[in-house]
């Protein structure tokens, strides 16, 4: 169990949700290898594909701007088939439905991998992040938000949000060789829509800077000690402490299980 898993199923139930609530829901399914993922695309995808700054005057659509709303996250697991490889959601309207338009954007992006660890998550965290790698896709902000734009040129050739699935799951799989499957949920629908990934993606940074700050796999780390002196009802950070306990107990339990295994 990786310290991510409890919440690959809220993600779930956040997609549910939305369909019930009469959003717009699709789904495409993509291949699974890096090469293959790039078959049939309309732009370059590697590094120097997208060399220059582009302009307000130059976009088609513009993605998470702070007026409009943002949230990224990204989780990973070492239970592959916690994700469903290859599928890419998208919730709300498409690039090419959207000329003009400065959309609300949510980005969660769900990997795992048999040998995936803590000591991968910041290099998952970096890659995410893809800077001139995607010809006509341009990040402007990355501070726990993603606020981007697509270009008019890219849009006149079908850019689309599996475009970008693609070459997103195609730049992990090639860049982190430990990544065996890939999920996404991209989100244009509205600021409030967004809230709840805002509450998980909180919890989750919350998360891997106490792994940051502490170390606390390589050096012992107590997560049994607080600052609240132990009263957790008046604790924020509640859910986040119960979730990595849970990690651990299950942790030990599996570690005890091994060696008292006959052989071990």
């Amino acid at each position: 169990m990786a310290i991510y898993d409890v919440y690959i199923p809220k993600v779930a139930e956040y997609v549910a949700d939305m369909r019930r609530k009469g959003r717009q829901v699709r789904e495409f399914s993509c291949p699974s290898e890096a090469g293959k993922l790039l078959e049939g695309l309309p732009v370059r995808v590697g590094s120097g594909a997208n060399p220059s700054i582009l302009l307000r005057s130059d976009t088609f659509v513009e993605l998470g701007n702070p007026e409009a709303g943002s949230s990224a996250f990204l989780l990973w697991t070492d239970n592959t088939s916690l994700i469903r490889d290859g599928r890419i959601t998208l919730i709300g309207p498409d690039i090419p439905e959207s000329p003009g338009v400065s959309l609300s954007f949510g980005q969660v992006l769900m990997l795992g991998g048999r040998d995936l660890s803590e000591k991968d998550h910041q290099t998952l965290e970096h890659t995410q992040f893809i800077a001139d790698r995607i010809e006509g896709y341009m990040i402007r902000s990355v501070s726990q938000l993603i606020w981007s734009r697509v270009s008019r040129q890219v849009a006149e050739k079908g850019f689309c949000f599996e475009t970008l699935g693609r070459a997103l799951m195609s730049i992990f799989k090639a860049d982190v060789p430990g990544v065996q499957a890939m999920e996404i949920v991209f989100v244009t629908t509205s600021k409030e829509d967004l809230e709840p990934l805002d509450a998980m993606g909180a919890q989750i940074r919350k998360i891997f800077n106490s792994i940051l700050a502490s170390d606390w796999k390589a050096k012992g780390f107590d997560i049994y000690e607080c600052s609240f002196g132990g009263d957790c009802t008046s604790c924020p950070d509640q859910p986040v402490c119960d979730d990595i306990k849970e990690v651990v107990k299950v942790r030990k339990k599996k570690s005890s299980q091994s060696e008292t295994a006959p052989g071990s």
